[in-house]
């Protein structure tokens, strides 16, 4: 636009650009001079940035200094803290954690955190489990409560692709009993589980098929990882559609192995911190053989 073809608005006494929107002219309004000054400071302080920091892709900076350095040297700082404490859990069999009072707490908290980030997606953040997922604050072990068969668990996993995990399989009986003889089962188990009436039928059939594995009298085999059928705690359901599906089609839920994923003193505190949570049993006691006749009883 030519000095001649300027227009100047009337309102602000200021040259109009001469770009127009739905009647709306464009005023060439000059930018305030402080605008301009700190815009130029922080083009000037933009460069120096890029030489003293890290501010490109695979260029450290003058200065040496990056936060992900400062991030390291924190962790490395925070891990020789730990050390000692870290040193002690490694040397303490697991079975002895609960000697030192202070030792254990230590290996709780740690676990704790542990867990939040390994456990939570399975087990909940309360560790309260769900459908499938077992409740760790209960007194309900499949494989065994106290501190050492937890470990054994952690470590090795449930039917999972380790060569010492735990490993049982209860069989589909759909392919092996009739309908009527299933429903007959379930009524049995809701039975012993104090919610139906006792079956004759369906106590042979108990007998004949499952009290391998689950016990005659149904209360499990930890040795197997056969659940006790006459509390009231179930993984998948005691209803009698739940255990009709259970008893038809089986279950094979798997645990993972932490083993070689977990560092042991990482996976000892997962012991500790599950063990504390309610459900922990004492660790089975050695069997004292009995006193002779004419000799004093000392087992108490």
């Amino acid at each position: 636009m030519t000095d001649h073809d300027k227009r100047i608005d009337e309102a602000t006494g200021t040259n109009l650009v001469g770009h127009e929107w739905d009647g709306i002219e464009e005023l060439d309004t000059p930018l305030p001079r402080w605008w301009v000054y700190i815009f130029a400071g922080t083009v000037v302080f933009a460069a120096g940035y890029v030489v003293a920091f890290p501010a490109l892709p695979d260029v450290a900076g003058m200065t040496g200094w990056s936060s992900r350095g400062q991030l390291d040297a924190a962790l490395k700082a925070e891990a020789v803290a730990r050390a000692p404490l870290l040193n002690a859990i490694a040397a303490t069999p697991v079975e002895a954690l609960a000697g030192n009072p202070q030792l254990m707490r230590s290996a709780i908290e740690g676990g704790n955190a542990a867990f939040k980030v390994n456990c939570v997606q399975c087990h909940g953040s309360g560790a309260a489990g769900s459908r499938g997922y077992p409740n760790l604050k209960d007194d309900d072990w499949l494989w065994g409560g106290d501190i050492t068969s937890i470990h054994t668990t952690i470590s090795h996993g449930i039917r999972s692709q380790s060569d010492e995990t735990r490993f049982s399989q209860m069989p589909a009986f759909a392919e092996m009993l009739q309908k009527g003889q299933i429903q007959q089962l379930v009524s049995h188990v809701r039975a012993i589980s104090g919610q139906g009436k006792a079956s004759a039928a369906g106590a042979a059939l108990f007998a004949e098929n499952c009290a391998s594995c689950h016990g005659e009298d149904g209360k499990g085999n930890r040795e197997m990882g056969a659940p006790n059928l006459t509390d009231g705690i179930w993984l998948y359901g005691g209803d009698r559609a739940s255990l009709t599906q259970t008893i038809s089609k089986a279950r094979f839920g798997v645990m993972p192995h932490w083993a070689g994923k977990l560092d042991p003193v990482t996976i000892k505190m997962l012991a500790a911190y599950v063990h504390s949570l309610g459900g922990g049993e004492a660790l089975p006691q050695p069997q004292t053989a009995a006193a002779q006749p004419g000799e004093p009883d000392v087992r108490s």
